[in-house]
C-alpha cells in the first residue's frame, strides 16, 4: 500500500501545482514521455490531411477535434487544443491527466499525445456511430436500436461505470453521464466519454471543494441542492439513461402525460399501477423481451431514488444484469431539484419498506445535440474521486 501511494504521489506531482502556471504547458509533453503514447506531429498531419475542413468532426471548447486514419489503418480522433481558450486547456490536460491510466472496453480509448511548439493534441480512438444522443432521439437512428442493442448498450455502460468507480487506479466520479457523453463503436458498444474536468484525488481524501457541474435532467437532487457528491450521483444519471433508453423519451423534455414533471415521475408511476412495459417505445414491441425490460426499468427506478443511500452500487446493478434475479426490493419514488425523502438506515440489497415524502465528446464537439442540455458549470462534464461526501450538506465552492 505504502508503494502504491508514493507511485500515486510521484503520477500526480506534474499536476498538484496550481500556483506555477507555466509548467502546465509541459504537463502534456511529461504524460505522453511517462506512458509511452507519443505520437509525432507529422503522423497526425498525414493522418488528417493536414487537419483539412473536410475531416473536422466539429469543436468544443477546448479546440477542433479531426478525424484521421493511421498507416496502419487505424481511424483515430484527435483533438487539437484551441491556444485562446484557458477554460478549454483545463478541460483538455485534466482529461489527458484522467486518461493516461484509465482502460476499459466501456470507457473511451486514448491512444495517445502529441506536443509541438505551441500545438498540443490528445490523439482517440474512432467510435463510428458517434452518440446514443444522437442514435436514440433522432428517428433515423433509433431504428437501428432495437431491444438486444438498447439492453447491450445498458449493460455496457454499468461494466463502464463500475469500473471507474471501484477498478480505475483511483476511484472516479463522471458527473455528466447523459446519452450525449456515450459513444458507440461500429459494433454498438457502448464507451463513457468527455472528462475535460477530470481531477485526482489520493485515496485518503476525504471530500473536495468543487463547483457543481452536469446536464439538466441527470443530475441527482442531493447533488444540485446542495452539493453533496458521492459515486451515486452517477448512479443516477445512469438510471435516467436506462429509462431514456426504454422509453425513446428525453427526461428534460417529457410530455407524455400531463400529470407526470418528467420521464421519472411517469415510469414511477406506471411501475406502481404494474405496468411497466407500457413505458417502452412501440419501436421496440417485436424484438422486446418482457421479462428483461420489466428489469431494466427497476433497475432504473432504483438508480434514480430520491434517497441516495437506497440507490445501488454500480458493481450490483451489473450483477443484476447478469443474473437476472427474481425479487428486488421496491423502488421509493425518484428523485429530481426540489425533492425531499427521509433519510433511513435502509441498507440497498433487501427488500425495502421504506416510505417517502413528497418528494458530449462527439455529440458535446460535433454539436450534434439539439441544444437542450445544458450545464450548471463552465464544463460539460468531470470526474472526481471518489471519497468526497461534504458532511455538512454545503454546496463545494470552486477549487
Amino acid at each position: 500500500m505504502t508503494k502504491f501511494k508514493s507511485g500515486l504521489k510521484h503520477f500526480m506531482k506534474p499536476f498538484t501545482s496550481s500556483s506555477n502556471r507555466g509548467n502546465e504547458e509541459d504537463d502534456l509533453e511529461r504524460i505522453a514521455e511517462r506512458e509511452q503514447k507519443h505520437f509525432s506531429f507529422d503522423t497526425l498531419v498525414a493522418a488528417t490531411k493536414n487537419f483539412h475542413a473536410d475531416t473536422k468532426l466539429g469543436e468544443g471548447g477546448f479546440g477542433p477535434v479531426f478525424k484521421g486514419k493511421l498507416d496502419d489503418g487505424r481511424e483515430i480522433a484527435v483533438k487539437k487544443l484551441s491556444q485562446n481558450s484557458r477554460q478549454g486547456k483545463t478541460e483538455f490536460l485534466n482529461e489527458a491527466k484522467l486518461l493516461a491510466r484509465v482502460q476499459h472496453r466501456n470507457v473511451v480509448n486514448l491512444l495517445g499525445y502529441c506536443v509541438h511548439g505551441v500545438e498540443k493534441l490528445l490523439v482517440y480512438e474512432y467510435v463510428a456511430n458517434e452518440s446514443l444522443d444522437k442514435n436514440l432521439f433522432k428517428s433515423e437512428g433509433r431504428e437501428k436500436l432495437d431491444w438486444k442493442g438498447r439492453h447491450d448498450i445498458i449493460k455496457g455502460i454499468a461494466k463502464g461505470l463500475s469500473y471507474l468507480h471501484e477498478d480505475a487506479h483511483i476511484c472516479i466520479i463522471h458527473r455528466d453521464i447523459k446519452a450525449s457523453n456515450i459513444l458507440l463503436d461500429e459494433k454498438w458498444v457502448p464507451k463513457i466519454a468527455d472528462f475535460g474536468m477530470a481531477r485526482l484525488y489520493p485515496e485518503d481524501q476525504s471530500y473536495v471543494n468543487t463547483r457543481v457541474a452536469g446536464t439538466d435532467g441527470y443530475m441527482a437532487p442531493e447533488y444540485v441542492m446542495h452539493g453533496r457528491l458521492s459515486v451515486k450521483a452517477d448512479v443516477f444519471s445512469f438510471g435516467v439513461v436506462v429509462l431514456e433508453l426504454i422509453s425513446g423519451e428525453k427526461n428534460s423534455h417529457f410530455d407524455r402525460d400531463p400529470e407526470c414533471r418528467n420521464l421519472l415521475e411517469w415510469a414511477f408511476k406506471l411501475y406502481k399501477k404494474g405496468k411497466s412495459l407500457e413505458i417502452m417505445e412501440s419501436a421496440l414491441l417485436s424484438s422486446a423481451i418482457p421479462d428483461e425490460v420489466q428489469l431494466c426499468v427497476h433497475i432504473g427506478l432504483l438508480c434514480t431514488q430520491a434517497d441516495p443511500q437506497l440507490r445501488p452500487d454500480m458493481r450490483r446493478v451489473v450483477l443484476t444484469l447478469a443474473k437476472r434475479p427474481g425479487s428486488l426490493e421496491k423502488p421509493t419514488r425518484p428523485g429530481y431539484p426540489g425533492t425531499r425523502y427521509r433519510r433511513s438506515s435502509h441498507k440497498p440489497g433487501s427488500v425495502s419498506s421504506t416510505s417517502e415524502t413528497s418528494g458530449d465528446f462527439y455529440s458535446h464537439t460535433i454539436g450534434s445535440t439539439t441544444g437542450t442540455d445544458t450545464t450548471s458549470a463552465s464544463a460539460s462534464t468531470s470526474a472526481v474521486a471518489c471519497q468526497l461526501l461534504d458532511r455538512h450538506g454545503k454546496r463545494p465552492m470552486e477549487g
